[in-house]
């Protein structure tokens, strides 16, 4: 059994980061899990994840937010020093969000065929707020969730996180999203690179 750990901002992209992990042709156990709330968590930790990688592989999302590119980013990250083999850094640019607004055909069966789905969601500079505002459109329910409240302190729905969790692992496609999302698309690229090499190391 081979147990990858992933280290996450928040509930959401964990959601999306252990999906990533279900569609690989070899079979992982995520463990351990890694989280709390915000990218400073990760990045002060960054010594702890190099020296796990010296026992496991270790898998990082996080958001570019306003970083200037993920190669600024990194270089932030890592330093001078090069990523150890079994540590690997995704990107999502510019948030968790853009991964997610990427599958249209998952996004209309949650938000309903109103709303204009963004074409090329890493070009967005506020994701979670274009989700947030086609929202709106959504069935009673699904907008009760995401959306906030007049006159609320939160900028978005109490059920914000576990709606789209619920939705990441029952319909979001990893697949169709990395169509339209790059950074996505180079994730999986470097997850399914990485259950090749597990693959042949096992063998």
């Amino acid at each position: 059994m081979t147990f990858i750990a992933l280290a996450t901002e928040d509930v959401l992209s964990e959601a999306i980061g252990l999906r990533l992990l279900s569609e690989l042709p070899t079979q992982v156990t995520p463990s351990p899990l890694l989280r709390k709330d915000g990218s400073g968590y990760l990045r002060s930790r960054m010594d702890n994840w190099r020296q796990l990688a010296q026992r496991q592989t270790i898998i990082i999302i996080t958001d570019l937010d306003q970083v200037s590119c993920p190669i600024t980013l990194k270089n932030n990250w890592l330093g001078n020093r090069p990523a150890p083999l079994n540590l690997i850094l995704r990107i999502a640019v510019r948030e968790i969000e853009s991964w997610i607004l990427a599958d249209h055909e998952a996004m209309r069966n949650l938000i309903g065929n109103k709303g204009t789905l963004p074409p090329f969601p890493d070009d967005l500079l506020d994701p979670k707020q274009h989700l947030l505002q086609i929202a709106k459109s959504a069935s009673k329910n699904v907008r009760h969730d995401l959306v906030k409240e007049k006159n609320a302190i939160a900028s978005q729905g109490i059920g914000y996180n576990s709606r789209l969790t619920a939705w990441v692992r029952s319909e979001w496609s990893p697949e169709r999203a990395a169509q339209r999302s790059p950074s996505l698309r180079r994730a999986r690229i470097r997850l399914h690179e990485l259950s090749q090499r597990l693959k042949e190391v096992n063998h």
